[in-house]
This record gives structure tokens, sequence and C-alpha cells, in this order.
């Protein structure tokens, strides 16, 4: 009986190890390739930051931009190209694009009040 139980943690305490590094690349951050911009003004029509005023535009490309983009679907039905193979998602201030330069997606924050603003304009 001993033997049968000390058998029966082993499993356990081996499924539980296989499980836990079945999940090795979640919950840790990773590295990513992107782009800030930090402005005040509005986009589009951006000055340098002031006391008051300074908020912050990200771009994000690659594998971020790409798993960004998959999370956010369905594509947006009013895109800011007619361009052929040309798809974007949209949800609240976060935008995302795919064309034949590759997945990219912005977000910004308002560094004085620390709310979420859009990241980029058509």
């Amino acid at each position: 009986m001993k033997k049968l139980r000390a058998m029966a943690l082993g499993a356990l305490t081996l499924f539980s190890l296989a499980y836990a590094g079945g999940n090795g690349d979640w919950g840790g951050y990773r590295p990513f390739k992107g782009s800030y911009l930090i402005y005040s003004n509005e986009l589009g029509e951006q000055q340098p930051p002031t006391a008051h005023d300074r908020k912050i535009s990200f771009m994000v490309t690659g594998t971020v931009a790409r798993d960004m983009f998959d999370s956010m679907a369905p594509d947006s039905k009013e895109r800011c190209s007619v361009e052929k193979g040309y798809r974007e998602r949209n949800k609240e201030n976060v935008s995302c694009s795919l064309d034949h330069d590759g997945y990219v997606c912005h977000f910004g924050f308002n560094l004085r009040s620390g709310k979420s603003i859009a990241g980029s304009i058509c």
C-alpha cells in the first residue's frame, strides 16, 4: 500500500511539473520592437511636449503586433486604406493593421492624466 501511495504521489508530481512546463512561455514579459513619440497638442498637429501637455504614442511591430491584431477580431468595416490586402482592426484607442509591410499597432496615453488615447490617425 505504501508503494502504491508513493507511486501515485510521484506520478502526480511528474504530471504537475509537465503541465507547468507546458505553459512556460505564458506569464513572462517578452521583448518587442517598437517606437514612441512624446508630444503635445493633437496627433497630426504635434508640438514639442510642454509642462502641462504631454502625450505619448506607441507604435509596435512584429510578433507583438501580430499577437495584438489576432486578439482583436473582427476586421473593421471602416479602414484607413483601400490598398489590396490591407486589413485593420480597432478597439477603443488601440488600432492595428496588416499590409505588405507586416503588422503594426498604435496606442497612446495622456501622460498628465494617465488616460488612454488614440496612438494614430488615418
